[in-house]
């Protein structure tokens, strides 16, 4: 059972700048002044041209239990054990877009990622873009893109660590979904979760109910890129949610599973990996910033 610490020092002292806010269910993003919203507010930075970065949402320090603590789940999830998050964060409240990450490629001159698979012949075809989860994108893509942003905006943004990202997508949670016991119907998309993008598509980011700290498509959708190397087992893992480096596997943890997924790999606790050159048409990324 997560056992959140609100703290209003903690809260004043995060938003000591100048950003804008909202609050995570409204849909605009006006100015207001700092040092007054509370945890759980989402806000926007600035890009250099003045335009708006990603939507983040303010996660609150903490514990939980990291893992399958429901029982079952993978030898991978095991052994449970209590993770602290000392400090707030914000991450993003969608993962991010083809148009967020298209306008960095065309920023940097790089290559833009394909929208879908590319068959042969006249069945080939795209799956859109716009506010579509940025997909075909490798660890090392997600990197750079975190790095032009932190220099775009002036604040670091980065890769969530695994344990960052289980504490957020769970939303205060003890459950096997952030929403209940079992999968249930259209709350998701996935092999299974019962929505019509199922199986077949990604679906656009912030089609389906958001968590409780205001987090969307944190099941399913794309598989997202965290900074942690892969180990098997959490034995020896950090206990005070920063990322696992190191160990002789050079892979990178994936969470949150796809489109393509069994309900069972869309679990807040399931874990994946990946090589972090590797582009998949399942695999895009959501991103940190540090407060």
């Amino acid at each position: 059972m997560i056992r959140a610490v609100h703290s209003a020092a903690i809260v004043l002292l995060v938003f000591s700048y100048m950003a804008e806010f909202s609050g995570a269910a409204s849909g605009g993003y006006a100015p207001a002044s700092v040092g007054t919203q509370p945890v759980g507010t989402s806000f926007r930075d600035r890009l250099a041209d003045g335009s708006p970065g990603p939507v983040m949402v303010v996660i609150p320090p903490g514990r939980f239990r990291m893992g399958a603590i429901f029982g079952g789940g993978d030898p991978d999830e095991k052994p449970v054990h209590e993770v602290s998050i000392p400090r707030a964060f914000a991450i993003g409240a969608y993962e991010v877009t083809f148009a967020e990450y298209d306008r960095f490629c065309e920023a940097t001159g790089r290559e833009k990622p394909k929208d879908g698979r590319r068959w042969f012949g006249p069945l080939s075809r795209n799956w859109g873009r716009g506010n579509k989860p940025a997909m075909n994108v490798s660890w090392d893509d997600a990197v750079a893109y975190v790095k032009w942003l932190s220099d775009q905006t002036g604040h670091r943004y980065r890769l969530p660590s695994e344990a960052e990202w289980e504490y957020a997508a769970r939303g205060g949670k003890d459950t096997p979904y952030w929403w209940g016991g079992t999968v249930g119907q259209n709350k998701a998309n996935c092999k299974g979760c019962g929505s019509r993008w199922d199986k077949k598509i990604t679906a656009p980011v912030g089609s389906f109910a958001p968590n409780p700290y205001g987090m969307f498509d944190t099941a399913g959708n794309v598989w997202e890129w965290c900074v942690d190397t892969w180990h098997e087992s959490y034995d020896g893992a950090p206990a005070d949610g920063s990322p696992w480096i190191g160990g002789e596997d050079s892979r990178r943890v994936q969470r949150g599973g796809s489109f393509g997924s069994k309900p069972r790999y869309i679990r807040s606790s399931a874990r994946g990996r990946g090589a972090q050159d590797g582009r998949y048409v399942y695999l895009g990324f959501r991103v940190v910033r540090e407060l």
